[in-house]
């Protein structure tokens, strides 16, 4: 069964179901979303947590092994599978249909696949999980709809934004949703349960931090690899977490990915930019970024986010923070050009 974003909580109050399938381009709302289903199923004495990080290498009989034996310390689990790429392979396909076709007892399915393409919505697996319990896709924040989305999380926050306020803000942010919430959970500190006008959305935006997370992706896409190491350490240093900082580049580095082909088959850089949704004001970044390094650099540099969030996740071992560091060295740097003998 397939449900609205906005229609997840209403779901959730009438039961878990046994299948959750979270989708979408939004990391603030997808795990926001899941956020949703860990509280409803704790509540209802899910009191075990399994993760699982269906990266190229997974072995899918982990998870029936998993769902099919009884644990020790509670009768009631929530099974985690992390499907970045949103493609199972046969093996994943075969095994999340074969559990759709008879779900374990006492026990929640969730998978988060960030992107799912149309065809992968279309898919057998997919298919099987839906009928089995609920789905959810979260679908990108238009300039049109940004707004609203602005005023009802005010409005949550006790906050109220005057027209020019809402636009401002959303000029600022650029439909970044990450930046939009932080920007909103800083004024509901500074201004709690009051007017905000433009004065109070240009403070918050000129106090916030040269060196927050999308500075510090604002300095890789532009190869400012001085800026962007320094971003990360101050990052590093104020305590930030791994997971945000990794979401906040790996969606850019996808639209990179997704351009760099059709740019290098002759179509134009901004026609292909505006064809992705990309926002005028960011379209120069992403030409810069895309005129200075290879797709196969960039398709790199998106496999290198998928090591540093298995590392900050503890299922691979290693140093997130030396891991992004690396990442942000090969992301930033301009690849050597060879010299004409």
């Amino acid at each position: 069964m397939n449900v609205r974003p906005e229609q997840l909580a209403r779901q959730l109050q009438d039961g878990l179901a046994p299948v959750y399938v979270l989708g979408g381009e939004e990391p603030l709302l997808i795990e926001e979303a899941a956020t949703a289903v860990r509280a409803a199923a704790r509540a209802d004495g899910f009191e075990e947590r399994e993760t699982f990080f269906a990266d190229s290498g997974f072995d899918w009989r982990e998870l029936a092994a998993q769902s099919q034996n009884l644990s020790l310390f509670s009768q009631k689990r929530l099974l985690e599978v992390r499907l970045p790429g949103g493609k199972p392979g046969a093996d994943g396909a075969r095994a999340l249909s074969e559990y759709a076709r008879e779900p374990a007892e006492d026990t929640v399915l969730m998978l988060l696949c960030g992107r799912l393409e149309a065809g992968a919505r279309k898919s057998a697996w997919y298919k099987a999980l839906d009928k089995a319990g609920v789905s959810v896709q979260v679908w990108p924040v238009g300039p049109r709809e940004l707004p609203g989305w602005l005023q009802t999380r005010a409005r949550e926050r006790g906050l109220t934004l005057d027209r020019e306020a809402t636009g401002l803000l959303a000029e600022r942010v650029e439909g970044n949703l990450l930046a939009a919430n932080q920007a909103l959970e800083r004024l509901a500190l500074l201004y709690p349960d009051q007017q905000v006008g433009t004065a109070e959305v240009l403070e918050v935006v000129a106090d916030s931090s040269r060196f927050d997370v999308f500075g510090w992706v604002d300095a890789i896409l532009g190869g400012d690899t001085r800026r962007a190491l320094r971003a990360l350490e101050n990052l590093r240093a104020g305590g930030a977490e791994p997971p945000l900082l990794i979401w906040a580049l790996a969606r850019e580095l996808r639209v990179v990915c997704s351009a760099a082909p059709r740019v290098g088959r002759g179509e134009s850089i901004r026609a292909v930019l505006q064809s992705l949704g990309v926002w005028s004001r960011r379209q120069p970044l992403l030409e810069s970024a895309l005129r200075r390094a290879s797709v196969k650099r960039w398709h790199a540099c998106l496999a290198r986010t998928a090591r540093c969030e298995l590392m900050a996740k503890g299922a691979l071992a290693g140093n997130a923070w030396e891991e992004m560091l690396q990442l942000t060295l090969l992301a930033a740097s301009t690849p050597a050009r060879r010299q004409a003998s």
